[in-house]
């Protein structure tokens, strides 16, 4: 088969079959990052959080059972590869954060979002690859490496917690992995008002088999084929700016799987939309929500790109690993997403 479709186009099916289920899930079981906080802090209700929840277990057990397998490396992912910087994934996640809540969606959810005819998303999408692209090789790219110079991460000591916690027991990494995410699944998994939720636990699992299925895909890739291509998952900062640079430039450039990735989600937004009856197209009447839509997307942009992810890059595609900056980025993506809608529903005064 990649004989005859190319390593590039392969790896671009991946992301695009993957995104699919991706997008299913946005649209039919509203998995959303921002709404997943809205509706902890301001509904009193923890079931898409929880979804989050199920869907992170899901991916880390998966992802390390291929490692078990030996399907996956888990060198290769840039997530351990590459040295971890604290302040990077702090400062990254809180910038993060607080542009997904003043700007109404991260990346993925503005991609889900146009895939349902909201061509306000079509804004966030643009100004979001763009921004991210500016970062990450523009014109302050220079800025970005002095500030956080990348580094890459000892081979014995990979920055992951499952690797962390088999060098200090000398238990086998697979086997800490598996155990990590069959708890997280059981603590979030537990309480009964999730367990007569069905569609909490079907679309959780999806999303998370969507992750697993990009490492899978992506790796088997990486070692049959004859390119050198990156074993990735699912992230949607730079794979914005990487579609939207295909789309001008695809005589000069091959495919990847973030290109796949973002298309896959816009289709499968798009299905599921049509299920639902809920196509139906959307634009902005007010400047002042459009202004704040822009502002939002170019701090997504910048914030992923210093935190190497987004929420669904590192809150699941990093955390599947379980490498280090998977949980503070998303803590700190969530403590910016709080302040962020706290400043648009109650300005900044002080709680009474």
């Amino acid at each position: 088969m990649l004989d005859y479709i190319g390593d590039a186009t392969a790896v671009a099916l991946v992301g695009l079959l993957t995104g699919v289920l991706l997008g299913l899930a946005a649209r039919l079981g509203r998995f959303c990052t921002l709404g997943a906080i809205e509706d902890y802090f301001y509904s009193s209700s923890d079931l898409r959080l929880r979804m989050w929840g199920i869907a992170i277990g899901v991916a880390v057990t998966g992802s390390f059972a291929l490692i078990a397998l030996g399907w996956l490396d888990p060198a290769a992912p840039a997530y351990l590869a590459n040295a971890w910087s604290p302040v990077a994934s702090v400062l990254g996640g809180l910038v993060f954060g607080y542009g997904m809540a003043i700007s109404g969606n991260c990346g993925f959810g503005a991609l889900a979002r146009l895939g349902g005819g909201d061509l306000r998303s079509f804004v966030i999408v643009l100004v979001t690859g763009v921004a991210a692209y500016a970062l990450l090789s523009g014109p302050l790219s220079s800025l970005r490496i002095a500030v956080f110079p990348p580094l890459e991460a000892d081979p014995q000591a990979l920055p992951g917690i499952a690797h962390g916690l088999a060098r200090l027991t000398g238990l086998p990494v697979a086997e800490i992995g598996l155990a990590i995410g069959l708890a997280i699944l059981a603590l979030v998994g537990g309480p009964k008002h999730v367990r007569q939720a069905p569609a909490v636990w079907l679309w959780g699992a999806v999303v998370g088999l969507a992750i697993v299925g990009a490492w899978a895909g992506t790796s088997w890739i990486a070692q049959h084929g004859w390119d050198d291509l990156p074993v990735t998952s699912h992230s949607f900062s730079k794979p914005l700016g990487d579609t939207i640079l295909y789309a001008m430039l695809s005589s000069g450039l091959a495919l990847n799987f973030g290109a796949g990735s973002v298309v896959g989600v816009l289709a499968g937004a798009f299905i599921g939309s049509m299920i639902k009856g809920q196509f139906r197209w959307e634009a902005c009447d007010d400047p002042r929500e459009l202004r704040r839509q822009i502002g939002g997307a170019v701090l997504m942009g910048f914030g992923a790109v210093a935190a190497t992810g987004c929420s669904v890059g590192q809150g699941l595609s990093a955390m599947s690993l379980l490498a280090w900056s998977a949980p503070v980025t998303l803590g700190s993506i969530l403590i910016g997403g709080y302040i962020g809608l706290r400043q648009l529903m109650l300005g900044f005064a002080p709680a009474e």
